[in-house]
């Protein structure tokens, strides 16, 4: 209530454009909290879409995480960290080969920094919802079990990161379903994603 709204466009994968931006907002406002929630989806898994998917959700998280954490520990005065992964990081899927390994970076990348930074004061949650309303589950041609409104989504992941939950995935059947499949031989992980539906996308052929 009665907050301030500035938006400024920034390519999240210019370090040096993201590290501006960060200081520049910190200037007019000292922050207390920054959401690292760069994500594309890669579509078509060419070499293109492939390196544009890393650049972005990994290289911009990590351009976004690093100079905040860098104003937190000057400042001395704790912060918090929020880093968008996704359900898709806890494992392998043949689907989506570049984002489900972007967002298992990230994931793992942020709940090791919540372990290193905890006795800096300085606070980290990991988000990794389920299918939610995007610009990016808007072109998915899978099935999106669970699917799930924007705005119920936000409010589950704001009441978990007041609470400083570590790990925030929802919802908890499409969590407990991506980790089962995550702790599965190999052998049997590879069986279960051969049965998993394709995403068709437009000029990519189909594979068996």
């Amino acid at each position: 209530v009665g907050a301030t709204v500035c938006a400024d466009k920034v390519d999240v994968a210019d370090e040096a454009a993201m590290r501006n931006w960060i200081v520049s907002c910190d200037a007019d406002a000292p922050l207390d909290r920054v959401f690292a929630n760069a994500g594309v989806g890669t579509g078509i898994e060419d070499e293109a879409n492939v390196r544009r998917t890393f650049a972005t959700n990994v290289g911009g998280v990590v351009n976004a995480v690093l100079p905040a954490v860098e104003l937190f520990r000057r400042r001395g005065a704790g912060g918090q960290i929020v880093i968008t992964a996704s359900i898709a990081g806890y494992g392998p899927l043949k689907s989506c080969p570049a984002y489900s390994a972007t967002k298992a970076c990230v994931k793992m990348w942020g709940l090791a920094l919540r372990g290193m930074l905890r006795t800096e004061g300085i606070k980290v949650s990991v988000v990794c919802p389920g299918f939610v309303r995007s610009r990016i589950t808007e072109r998915n041609t899978c099935p999106m079990p669970f699917f799930m409104e924007a705005d119920k989504a936000a409010r589950v992941i704001l009441r978990r990161v007041d609470r400083n939950v570590g790990l925030i995935a929802f919802p908890w059947p499409m969590r407990l379903a991506s980790w089962g499949l995550s702790i599965l031989p190999f052998w049997m992980n590879e069986l279960v994603n051969r049965m998993l539906p394709e995403k068709v996308a437009a000029g990519r052929p189909k594979v068996l």
